[in-house]
């Protein structure tokens, strides 16, 4: 059984891009992989979040990831900071890696345009940060996007570091993981590229029905199709891609038919839609807030999982600090 690692920044709530993207496939991973799903409150503090918001934001995440179906029972489910075996792989890994090749890294260099006030030493370090998240794990796969990827060959580029440097074999080179079509990609409200929380256009997973039903009829549209079976412009075919996610395939076909003889009126399409997605979101959002009312209960699953995250770092921390040479406690 491999160990697969992914986490997530406590920024806002999950939308339906994360829960159809990853999470669900995270369900499924948990029951045939070793996995560790992990809140990482330490990089938030690249934005300097305030204490409340980091306890109100790790408890919302921790609430959707348990609502979407992540079991505690069957993965370790953690938050970073409560793992502190993790900041001295950290510096142990940063000890090894150069200016250099951190100034080079795409998302650094993006970040850095973005807050010019707060170019700080964990924005630039983050890379091994993520590394040491992987490595004290010994984690074989990593679910990442895109923008992560060069993060990842810096992940590798510790662990060959580490081995080359100490003649070990100790940190296998951690791999991504792509899921391929069990991953869709939903579409923005906004009709193009994909549902994100940084660009506004996205449905959480703990919206209202009369949230959901406000933001759907807002989506994007155009003046409708002017010729018989045209091809869909982007925020059209976007608008059939998010109904093909959450409605059934007759609903789907009557509105592609509509498209085709030229019939098609977006407001029926898009109620239908803001009704499809309701019947979807209502089941989870109903238990994100159960679990929300119930901190002790939050509280108790972190704690568990963080014990378990530590009995996994420790092990591993033992056999870095005996390699490089210091005591091993």
């Amino acid at each position: 059984m491999d160990t697969v690692l992914s986490g997530i920044r406590p920024t806002g709530h999950l939308h339906l891009g994360n829960y159809y993207g990853a999470v669900r496939s995270f369900v499924k991973m948990q029951n045939e992989q070793n996995c560790y799903f992990f809140i990482a409150d330490w990089h938030s503090l690249t934005t300097h979040p305030t204490p409340e918001n980091i306890q109100n934001s790790t408890r919302t995440i921790l609430a959707e990831y348990l609502a979407c179906g992540l079991d505690p029972e069957k993965a370790t489910i953690y938050i970073q900071s409560d793992v502190p075996e993790t900041i001295e792989l950290y510096l142990y890994l940063n000890m090894n890696t150069y200016i250099g090749e951190l100034g080079r890294v795409t998302t650094f260099k993006e970040k850095a345009r973005q807050q010019p006030d707060n170019v700080n030493a964990g924005l630039f370090t983050y890379p091994t940060l993520m590394a040491a998240d992987i490595l004290q794990h010994r984690a074989k796969w990593v679910p990442v996007g895109k923008d992560q990827e060069q993060n990842m060959e810096m992940a590798r580029k510790c662990a060959r570091r580490f081995n080359n440097i100490y003649k070990t074999e100790l940190f296998p080179e951690p791999q991504n993981y792509y899921f391929g079509a069990e991953a869709l990609k939903v579409p923005g409200l906004d009709g193009s590229g994909k549902m994100g929380k940084s660009d506004g256009n996205c449905i959480f997973l703990c919206d209202e029905e009369k949230v959901v039903r406000k933001k759907v009829m807002r989506a994007v549209t155009d003046n409708g199709p002017q010729t018989p079976n045209s091809e869909k412009p982007e925020v059209i075919a976007n608008l059939f891609k998010m109904m093909s996610i959450v409605s059934s395939a007759d609903t789907l076909r009557y509105f592609e038919e509509k498209w085709n003889d030229c019939s098609l009126r977006y407001g029926d399409m898009k109620k239908q839609l803001a009704e499809d997605m309701v019947k979807v979101l209502n089941p989870i959002r109903e238990r994100i807030l159960d679990f929300s009312s119930d901190t002790a209960r939050l509280d108790k699953i972190a704690a568990e999982g963080a014990m378990k995250a530590r009995e996994s770092a420790a092990a591993t921390l033992k056999e870095v600090r005996r390699t490089i040479g210091f005591r091993v406690y």
